[in-house]
């Protein structure tokens, strides 16, 4: 590295750190302001209110905020540089427009893998805490009801549920059904299902009805009121909590979605689109570079002003674009995978674009 790298480069990250630090600033302020009535209210203490929440509230939007102040902050310097003639400079000394990308690269690639350690690994465990805060002193808990699920418990047996409430630990309408490949050799009926935390055990209610089916022409049939039974499931497996996803790192949110895939539990796009959200958020960090360099490093007329305005179009149109996408991948006429990466490939074509016009 020379000096001229060590030079953007520090201009870069310092710009970056600076505004976010600024914004973040600004963002707890507003938000004590918006919630100071409920923690008097709820009588919240103020160990809590510095260290449960605030404490954890700042990386998680540190990283909410890292695209757009990426491309703020590469805009808003580069574009200073611009038209301090510091550009034409650096062209005219023989340095080309490639090489002058170097330190802006490297310094999104500090970025990027400081946004996927973050989002993956520190905020997670950080979301506990913070969301518990906020549902003790800041929102009354709600319980969302899982509604109808259907999900294989083991090999060959399925479960279907018409709702399940996770504050009651009981639900309505239980069938289990056991299979040998594709000759069904049981089916459990019952009315309503409630889950004893002490046994462990499952305990039906309000009639059942057991079919064993021992041959195609031999059934054994037996009821009663109520029975306990041990069932390969836990009222865990049915709870719907919203942004649940945002309380596991990485490895648990894959570990989650491949045993909710085994055990065919529907509704988890949100799982999915989060977990490649962290893989490819990251990304964006060298694509909105790419652009904010191309935009910025020539005059035009508007001065900075013209540069920040167009930069802050192209932030907001990127952060629409992926809140559109997911939201057609969650409703499922799209597929997850594509639903992340399509606003990166599309807006790192219109930097390719940018990026090739630049030095002309």
């Amino acid at each position: 590295m020379k000096k001229l790298d060590l030079y953007l480069l520090r201009k870069f990250l310092g710009t970056f750190f600076f505004s976010l630090i600024l914004i973040l600033s600004i963002s707890v302020i507003f938000d004590f302001t918006e919630k100071i009535d409920n923690f008097i209210e709820k009588g919240a203490p103020t160990h809590g209110i510095i260290f449960d929440y605030y404490l954890n509230f700042i990386p998680y939007f540190a990283n909410l905020f890292t695209p757009l102040f990426v491309f703020i902050s590469v805009i808003f310097f580069t574009s200073k540089l611009a038209y301090q003639s510091e550009i034409i400079a650096i062209l005219s000394s023989g340095v080309s427009f490639r090489r002058l990308m170097f330190p802006y690269f490297l310094g999104a690639l500090i970025i990027g893998v400081f946004s996927f350690l973050l989002g993956s690994y520190v905020i997670p465990p950080a979301n506990k805490v913070r969301l518990e805060f906020e549902f003790n002193y800041v929102r009354s808990k709600r319980h969302e009801d899982s509604g109808s699920t259907h999900l294989q418990i083991q090999p060959g047996v399925f479960v279907y549920l018409d709702n399940f409430h996770p504050h009651i630990q009981k639900g309505n309408y239980l069938t289990v059904e056991k299979f040998d490949g594709k000759r069904l050799l049981s089916k459990l009926t019952a009315k309503t299902i409630r889950y004893d935390s002490i046994s462990n055990r499952w305990h039906l209610e309000g009639g059942y009805l057991i079919r064993d089916f021992i041959n195609d022409s031999t059934m054994k049939v037996s009821q009663g009121e109520a029975i306990d039974t041990i069932l390969n499931m836990l009222p865990s497996d049915f709870k719907r909590e919203k942004y649940y996803y945002e309380k596991m790192n990485l490895n648990q949110l894959s570990r989650y979605i491949e045993e909710q895939e085994t055990r065919g539990m529907g509704n988890i796009e949100e799982f999915i689109i989060e977990k490649y959200k962290r893989i490819a958020s990251p990304f964006s960090a060298f694509i909105l570079t790419l652009i904010g360099v191309s935009l910025a490093s020539r005059k035009v007329r508007g001065g900075m002003g013209m540069h920040i305005g167009i930069g802050l179009a192209l932030s907001f149109g990127y952060i629409l674009f992926m809140t559109v996408s997911t939201t057609f991948a969650i409703k499922g006429s799209m597929n997850p995978l594509l639903s992340v990466w399509l606003p990166n490939i599309v807006f790192a074509l219109v930097g390719l674009i940018i990026y090739y016009k630049a030095p002309k």
